[in-house]
């Protein structure tokens, strides 16, 4: 439903814009579109069965900027001349473990008295009670003492590392579309409330540079960026784009099935494995690739 209509949505509200007198109204009618895109998923989910959620990244080009939005765990680069640009950030857990915790904290019948929103090093048990344990809170980067009490006892809001951390022991991305209907485990109790719709734009201006054929914007999907880094990304990218002339339009192609194609790996006894013999993705690998400079725009 995201990948039929959230581009419509962009489209009206950018529409809606008389002039662009600044690159922050275009940020803001991204993230209106996004907001509209989830409320209309909101509203027929139940006549059209519309379930589940998903991460949204979106690029948008307008008068000589590009416009990356995310929602969730994909991510894009952009890599020019060898250089990496980030140009998203994932959102999880422990990405967004303040904003989280802050809700719960503001809001604490969100957590149903069965959550509590400070975070521990481990899952405290009742024998524990009166003894002192490292914490943090909503306002924390570090870590601290203090005494449990037994609310403490609760399950944490936010728990595990890396990708198995976890929001109210549930889902592991804390932004995107849709989820309306997402409860608890064995409960009633709603983590919609917990997850964001609105994306992160980033806005990157294509005329403060002269681009060749080989700098490029690459967008992938978790799939990915769980088992390639940028900078392998960013070899495969001149390894890939060198074979080609800078003007055969399928090398852009063939970079991005390279790029999934590594992710994968090749099957062996134990399973698909990565060249360094570690299990290829298990996940979805999606993977854009976007020229910045046109044929013959080296300077």
């Amino acid at each position: 439903m995201a990948s039929r209509l959230l581009h419509r949505h962009i489209r009206e509200q950018l529409k809606d814009l008389k002039e662009v007198t600044h690159e922050s109204l275009v940020v803001g009618a991204i993230e209106n579109a996004f907001q509209f895109m989830d409320e209309q998923m909101a509203r027929e989910r139940r006549g059209h069965q519309v379930e589940g959620g998903c991460c949204a990244l979106v690029v948008v080009y307008l008068l000589g900027k590009v416009y990356v939005a995310n929602a969730g765990d994909s991510r894009a680069i952009i890599v020019r001349n060898g250089e990496i640009i980030p140009m998203s950030r994932e959102f999880t857990p422990e990405t967004e473990r303040q904003r989280l915790q802050l809700l719960g904290f503001l809001k604490p019948e969100l957590l149903g008295g069965e959550f509590t929103h400070l975070e521990f090093p481990r899952r405290i048990q009742p024998k524990e009670l009166g003894q002192r344990m490292l914490y943090r809170d909503q306002n924390m980067t570090g870590w601290a003492y203090k005494k449990i009490e037994l609310e403490d006892l609760r399950f944490p809001l936010v728990c595990g590392e890396g990708k198995k951390a976890r929001v109210m022991a549930t889902i592991g991305v804390t932004r995107g579309l849709g989820d309306h209907n997402l409860k608890v485990c064995s409960s009633t109790l709603p983590i919609k409330p917990f997850l964001s719709c609105f994306p992160e734009v980033r806005v990157y201006d294509l005329t403060q540079y002269e681009h060749c054929p080989d700098d490029v914007l690459v967008l992938g999907t978790d799939g990915l960026w769980d088992v390639t880094s940028d900078c392998e990304v960013a070899a495969t990218v001149d390894r890939v784009l060198s074979a080609y002339e800078p003007n055969d339009p399928s090398r852009y192609t063939a970079l991005a099935q390279a790029l999934v194609l590594g992710a994968r790996g090749t099957p062996r006894d134990r399973g698909w494995r990565l060249p360094n013999n570690k299990l290829g993705s298990g996940d979805d690998i999606s993977v854009f690739v976007i020229p910045l400079g046109g044929p013959g725009s080296y300077s």
